[in-house]
């Protein structure tokens, strides 16, 4: 039996899992100790942080693993490149890996290889901050650079609210330097995709959500198909093949932050694994294949085939958030069944009576809706149903929403 390490147990994670499990793989699970939901379904759990590198590749040896991957995270990509590299397994180098986790040192590597981004400075202090701030212009992006899903990024207008996006960017970055960059205007979109043996062999450009706030956007979800011109789409994939190559990335699958401008698209940052936020989940829906199973398949080594096998439908899907810290105190079960039988995707991550937190960054979430939609007002429709069968402390979070 062929076995796969899965770095990560969290909600994130189960789907890869289950998949693994369904395709006769021997499952091995590894993260820190917690209530993961992963832990309850692999064949074998190891308690151990994903970024202990060495630990893992212990583990991967004795266990004598066939493969190793992860997605929805960035945490565990540095140890899957320092894993592959040292046992041989099919996956993206140490190198490649660091460059898709240090942001600063990514957009290096993006200048170094022609690809078209904002421009950037990293600064060791907050006078360097400072200077870089000045030199780009208000607004600028602080940004912790080693963080997925917003945490430790700030929006900044003007030097009043530098220090403080400065003290946040830092605040618990394994880096002693933050990335200052210039503040793109026009639409963010997603782009997932998948490389094998150095070919950039899939190519997915979805529209994307967020959730504002003052001082950052946070992932919200994703919809299918992203509908830009032909041109726009024939940039996008330059970019991204330019990108890729300019980080080594290879045998992994590829998650990018794109700003598309008129016809300028520029590579905010790319990651060497799948996005969060549902894309696996959309991109199964709207191509029809289950991108799980290529995700491992690529992890193995094997060939990896992205032929459509049933003409695509719309589809979008949602993060579910709550406005306020809190416990959910009732859920409205008979009326998610109502959604659930007209193809509604509805996933909880809590039960009654657990604690919820404020919408923060792509972590605190509370949930998912995934659904064939053509537009965003339809999908909001549908979120707003969901909503309304959420109560915290007592409140429906579509009422909670509206204050």
């Amino acid at each position: 039996m062929r076995k796969i390490m899965i770095l990560g147990a969290s909600i994130y994670q189960v789907p890869l899992i289950k998949t693994a499990k369904k395709l006769g793989l021997y499952t091995i699970v590894a993260s820190i100790p917690g209530e993961y939901p992963g832990f309850a379904i692999a064949d074998k759990v190891y308690e151990i942080n994903t970024i202990d590198k060495e630990a893992i590749c212990r583990v991967c040896e004795e266990e004598q693993v066939d493969g190793i991957c992860t997605t929805g995270t960035d945490v565990a990509v540095a140890t899957i490149g320092y894993v592959c590299e040292r046992l041989h397994l099919a996956g993206l180098s140490e190198h490649a890996a660091m460059l898709a986790t240090d942001k600063a040192k990514m957009k290096e590597a993006f200048r170094e290889g022609g690809v078209s981004a904002s421009a950037f400075y990293r600064a060791e202090s907050y006078e360097e901050a400072c200077k870089a701030a000045e030199t780009l212009g208000y607004p600028v992006v602080v940004k912790r650079v080693d963080s997925s899903g917003s945490r430790g990024i700030s929006i900044v207008k003007e030097r009043s609210q530098l220090r403080e996006a400065y003290d946040n960017a830092l605040e618990r970055s394994q880096k002693p330097y933050v990335l200052v960059e210039e503040m793109l205007g026009g639409t963010e979109i997603g782009v997932d995709g998948m490389v094998q043996n150095g070919e950039l062999v899939f190519l997915a450009p979805h529209e994307k959500f967020v959730y504002h706030t003052d001082k950052t956007t946070i992932p919200a979800g994703h919809g299918f198909p992203y509908r830009g011109s032909e041109k726009v789409l024939s940039e996008i994939e330059h970019q991204m093949r330019l990108a890729v190559q300019a980080l080594g990335l290879d045998n992994c699958s590829v998650n990018a932050d794109v700003f598309v401008d008129g016809e300028r698209v520029s590579i905010i940052e790319i990651g060497g694994r799948t996005g969060a936020t549902c894309i696996p989940e959309l991109i199964s829906m709207y191509y029809g294949f289950d991108f799980y199973e290529k995700i491992l398949q690529n992890a193995l080594g094997w060939p990896v085939q992205f032929d459509a096998e049933k003409q695509g439908v719309f589809c979008m899907a949602k993060l579910l958030m709550s406005p306020v810290n809190g416990v959910i105190t009732q859920i409205q079960e008979k009326w998610l069944k109502k959604l659930r039988e007209k193809g509604v995707i509805v996933a909880l991550d809590f039960p009654v009576g657990h604690a919820v937190e404020a919408m923060e960054n792509g972590t605190t979430r509370i949930g998912h809706v995934v659904t064939e939609a053509d537009s965003v007002e339809a999908l909001d429709n549908i979120v707003r149903k969901v909503y309304r069968c959420i109560f915290v402390d007592g409140t429906s979070l579509e009422e909670l929403w509206r204050k």
